[in-house]
């Protein structure tokens, strides 16, 4: 009796925790390269970038590789 309302609360935790971990792997697998982006919009590289330098898509990384969410890019796409 002892060891189940111990366990249970341990085992609630454990399970959150789990979550968090699984909901940021789906965070960085929604990250995408300028050439991903221009797939999923179904565009050329070069109207990502033309986009890039009017600052109306803005990357996640700014330095090295341009890196993009997935939920900007739709924000993107929707003007």
């Amino acid at each position: 009796m002892i060891e189940s309302t111990i366990l249970i609360p341990i085992l609630e935790k454990l399970e959150r925790i789990e979550d968090i971990i699984s909901g940021q792997a789906k965070e960085r697998e929604a990250l995408m390269t300028v050439k991903d982006v221009s797939a999923y919009a179904k565009c050329c590289e070069a109207t990502i970038r033309r986009a890039l330098a009017k600052g109306t898509i803005k990357p996640l990384k700014t330095t090295g590789k341009k890196l993009f969410r997935r939920v900007d890019v739709d924000r993107w796409l929707q003007l």
